[in-house]
């Protein structure tokens, strides 16, 4: 069964989104060559200390940093390191924090310096499918629309989708039924409901969709050794539309 959250509950998870929502915005302006990742991560536990959440990965499955940080060929879950940021990279950070009980996810990428036009193009386009996703996520369509409409605009831009790692539901935990892939096909899947959140990020491959792990056992990468982009936001389905909490 797919949890509904109550107006008390998306009260609580909209403020979740908006602290979320602060906290990217106060690390996107921190960002710049040379800046090492684990004093993102550094950063980000000091933001989350002030505003009062906790890291909803940090200790999860053992996950050791407060945020992820991935760079270039790394698709998601990179652990926070020495590793200097250099001119041409990308970088995308996923972040998600607890609110008195209340969850929220939401990822970025960005290019830094002199990044390739196309990685540049790369970014907009994971961008570009998080929207085109978002806007299907609406009472009475079904679950795989919003897969099907990520698939398709990324695939028109002659990009692909990551396979093995895919969205979610999310709300009193982080991760909650049900998983959206970003690859599907349309009036599939489970109908969509108002009080339904959802944790709607695709993950756009510039070569393969094909990914490996890491030896750490978390980082997943490009089999291909290409860039790779991530967006991501929380969205509540709602009688009058997409809500997106993590604007």
């Amino acid at each position: 069964m797919i949890p509904l959250k109550s107006e008390a509950d998306l009260k609580m998870l909209c403020k979740s989104g908006e602290i979320l929502s602060r906290i990217i915005k106060e690390l996107e302006r921190f960002v710049k060559i040379g800046v090492r990742t684990q004093e993102i991560d550094n950063l980000a536990e000091e933001l989350m200390h002030r505003e009062k959440v906790l890291s909803a990965f940090k200790g999860y499955r053992e996950f050791p940093a407060h945020i992820c940080t991935s760079v270039n060929e790394e698709i998601v879950h990179g652990i926070p390191s020495s590793r200097r940021l250099e001119d041409g990279d990308i970088l995308s950070l996923d972040i998600g924090i607890n609110y008195q009980g209340y969850f929220s996810d939401a990822a970025i990428t960005l290019g830094l310096g002199n990044a390739s036009a196309k990685a540049r193009k790369l970014i907009r386009v994971a961008r570009g499918a998080l929207y085109e996703g978002i806007k299907k996520a609406r009472v009475n369509n079904h679950l795989f629309d919003i897969s099907y409409a990520i698939q398709n605009y990324v695939e028109r831009h002659g990009f692909s989708v990551v396979r093995e790692f895919v969205g979610h539901g999310i709300g009193l935990k982080l991760h909650e039924e049900p998983e959206i892939p970003n690859f599907g096909r349309p009036h599939e899947g489970v109908l969509l409901k108002s009080g339904m959140v959802l944790a709607i990020e695709p993950m756009v491959n510039m070569g393969r969709w094909q990914s490996r792990l890491r030896d750490n056992g978390w980082t997943a990468i490009t089999e291909d050794g290409l860039p790779s982009a991530h967006f991501e936001h929380t969205v509540a389905v709602s009688e009058s539309g997409p809500r997106i909490l993590t604007n």
